[in-house]
């Protein structure tokens, strides 16, 4: 990931950066879950707001989607394309 290391983030399949009152962030959320129901998986929420550094990183970017620790996606999540991450 640019700029060194990815963030500490929690223990889950799926984590989704984000923040209170973020509408992009309520769609994301409705899209992970639904995939997650179909082929299974936990989701983990962090908010962007609650740390310094993250939220110097990925301010612009809320929100933003990691799987199984990876930066996946940001601002939009393709129902498709994290079937297929998750796959």
């Amino acid at each position: 990931m640019p700029g060194g290391p990815g963030p500490s983030l929690p223990d889950a399949r799926v984590v989704l950066l984000g923040r209170d009152g973020c509408h992009l962030c309520d769609e994301a959320r409705a899209v992970i879950q639904q995939v997650l129901a179909e082929v299974g998986g936990d989701l983990a929420e962090v908010d962007v707001d609650s740390d310094p550094e993250l939220q110097r990183r990925y301010t612009e970017q809320v929100p933003v989607t990691f799987v199984d620790g990876r930066q996946h996606d940001y601002w939009r999540v393709d129902p498709a394309r994290l079937r297929r991450a998750l796959g």
